[in-house]
């Protein structure tokens, strides 16, 4: 039950939003035992992003939350396939591409409780 939230500094047309929705339901693969099934994203553009105290240059920042995986298997070559996406898509530099990972070991889904302590 990832779930994966962009800002960037510049707009995302239709087009784009699709392109990279796409990708980044084959990218979350990468994590073992997660798919585009559970995936959820959110993307907002237009943010007033600041980095080296320039705007000057498109930036992206990707929070993503990640149930049921605290020895983060996988995130490496995702962080990899997410800068790339978005390097490609929005032409940015890569290393103006950030990524934070959060645990998550409680989630609620519609009517569905799950709590990861309870498979420890």
């Amino acid at each position: 039950m990832p779930f994966i939230k962009s800002k960037v500094s510049v707009p995302i047309s239709k087009e784009q939003e699709k392109e990279i929705k796409t990708k980044m339901g084959k990218a979350i693969e990468l994590v073992p035992g997660k798919s585009e099934h559970y995936l959820l994203l959110e993307f907002e553009d237009n943010c007033r992003l600041w980095l080296r105290g320039k705007q000057d240059d498109p930036i992206v920042y990707i929070e993503a939350a990640i149930f049921g995986n605290e020895p983060h298997y996988g995130y490496d070559a995702f962080t990899a396939e997410l800068t790339r996406i978005f390097s490609e898509a929005l032409q940015t530099m890569p290393d103006n591409i950030y990524v934070k990972f959060e645990d998550i070991t409680a989630w609620g889904v519609g009517d569905m409780y799950i709590d990861r302590n309870q498979y420890r």
